[in-house]
């Protein structure tokens, strides 16, 4: 597979500023982009585990949809999205061994622990992470 660059979003506010960063040096590397949403699926909801990820996934590809229009179509970018469930640290993680992973961008907006994770796998990677304010 060719090099390729991942982009962590969470759909916080910063998600937006993220994916942009992610297409333009997309646009500079001629590199697709692979968009990444995280989730944990968490014990204790009185909706059964399988409804409840389908209703996650459903609402992210939903938000995705609006981050595509506003970014993705018409920039000339190849890319693809992955809804997946686990911690970002470990699903970057697995991402890169599968992947000739070139950059890392995530947000600033990614939670501490998660930030702390990303460093320590991207000091493990040897890639390029670009943490977007």
């Amino acid at each position: 597979m060719n090099n390729v660059i991942l982009c962590a979003v969470d759909f916080s506010d910063t998600s937006s500023d993220v994916l942009k960063y992610a297409v333009n040096l997309s646009k500079q590397k001629k590199m697709p982009v692979t968009i990444l949403y995280t989730y944990r699926l968490l014990n204790g909801n009185s909706v059964e585990p399988l409804e409840a990820r389908k209703k996650i996934e459903d609402t992210a590809r939903e938000k995705f949809s609006h981050l595509e229009k506003d970014i993705l179509v018409g920039s000339g970018v190849q890319y693809d999205f992955k809804v997946e469930v686990g911690f970002v640290s470990n699903r970057i993680r697995e991402f890169a061994k599968k992947n000739d992973l070139s950059f890392l961008v995530i947000g600033k907006s990614t939670s501490p622990g998660d930030i702390e994770s990303v460093d320590e796998i991207s000091n493990n990677l040897h890639v390029p992470l670009v943490i977007v304010p």
